[in-house]
């Protein structure tokens, strides 16, 4: 497997495997690509000399959890450190195999720095994809690599397809390209994909408003609530991507302004707005960069069913499929220690054993969520 990377290598020692790995810094989302390649070639050596040598070969990678599933909240959990170590070995034969992924991905991810050029998970899936057939195996090698090499994604130029629209009060430049928001506020723009290049960002919001769905979003865009109310607004379009959730998170660092977040009341929406928040488990070594702390729920809440007197043909029935997901979302450890406001609603939900979409709320008026339903709750501050 070893033939796979390129033959450069220095005569320094890598810490990435399994008797030096603590050795290594902190993990640094602003790493440079030569950086990144000296890591590669530090940890191919290892690699050969440890086979060379007549050793096993074996990797070691850090764990990491955003949550445990202790309720009452008391655990020291943070996404931020890791919990424990997973040895992968050759020994084993599903190692063997998530090895030789794990090496071939590095390898692409080194002719990409090398070349400074850029590719998605889906480029890389189909450099080999009778070997990787599925991409899931390519997305878990990514993740394995940013872990050993302590870095974030964009770092191994890997970038998502982008899924999420933005528009608003909002003026940024993008690798040199302006992007002026702010001259046609109800313009629907993409989210950048390239997070880590933009610059110059200027605004005059008031907030910034993240809405689950794309009909929802497009719905706003119709209303002109852009042009009425000084806000951004930013969909993912379901689970957001993590250029969405990146670009977010950057804006509200860099302008300081108050989020909220508007999703179904069902599970699915529920655990959306967690993601914006805390990040999910898949990349919760690079929660850090990515989860947004200051996000308020704007709603659906269970609550809203009776106070905008919605009509039971607009209330479904939790599903099976529902009703685990709440049962493990409420499991969660961060609910409790750090929003159990949030918990409370989600029970009730649970108890009520219904769902609606943000859409039911618009039953009596087209545009009642922009007229009434999301200004009252932030001129009220009915936001959790």
């Amino acid at each position: 497997m070893s033939s796979i990377l390129s033959p450069a290598l220095p005569t320094s020692s890598f810490p990435g495997t399994a008797n030096a790995s603590q050795e290594m810094a902190g993990r640094d989302s602003s790493l440079k690509p030569c950086d990144l390649l000296k890591k590669i070639r530090e940890f191919t050596r290892s690699l050969l000399v440890d086979l060379s040598g007549g050793r096993s070969l074996s990797i070691s990678l850090d764990r990491y959890r955003n949550y445990c599933t202790d309720p009452s909240g008391k655990c020291y959990c943070s996404s931020d450190l890791p919990k424990g170590k997973e040895i992968l070995s050759l020994q084993r034969e599903c190692h063997a195999y998530r090895l030789d992924v794990l090496l071939r991905v590095l390898h692409i991810v080194q002719q990409l720095l090398q070349e400074n050029k850029h590719g998605s998970k889906r480029d890389i899936y189909y450099m080999h994809p009778s070997i990787f057939s599925e991409q899931a195996v390519v997305d878990r090698a990514i993740n394995d690599i940013c872990i050993l090499l302590k870095c974030s994604r964009h770092n191994l130029n890997v970038a998502s397809v982008g899924n999420g629209l933005v528009m608003g009060w909002l003026r940024f430049f993008e690798g040199g390209r302006k992007f002026d928001c702010i001259k046609s506020p109800c313009t629907v723009h993409p989210v950048p994909v390239h997070v880590e290049e933009v610059t110059g960002i200027m605004s005059i919001a008031e907030y910034i408003l993240v809405v689950e769905k794309e009909a929802v979003f497009q719905r706003l865009a119709n209303d002109k609530f852009c042009s009425t109310n000084r806000c951004i607004i930013i969909t993912g379009r379901g689970y957001p991507d993590v250029s969405t959730r990146r670009f977010l998170r950057l804006l509200t660092e860099k302008l300081c302004l108050p989020a909220y977040c508007l999703v179904d009341c069902d599970p699915y929406g529920f655990d959306i707005l967690t993601t914006y928040r805390f990040g999910s488990m898949q990349m919760a070594y690079d929660a850090k960069f990515m989860r947004v702390t200051e996000l308020h729920w704007l709603g659906a809440f269970p609550s809203d069913s009776k106070k905008y007197c919605l009509p039971e043909r607009c209330l479904l029935p939790l599903t099976a499929e529902d009703k685990r997901r709440a049962e493990g979302l409420l499991q969660r450890c961060y609910l409790q220690r750090e929003e159990p406001q949030w918990r409370l609603e989600l029970e009730m939900m649970l108890q009520g054993g219904v769902k609606f979409e943000i859409e039911a709320l618009s039953v009596s008026s087209i545009s009642f969520l922009s007229e009434m339903y999301i200004p009252s709750k932030i001129q009220g501050q009915l936001y959790i």
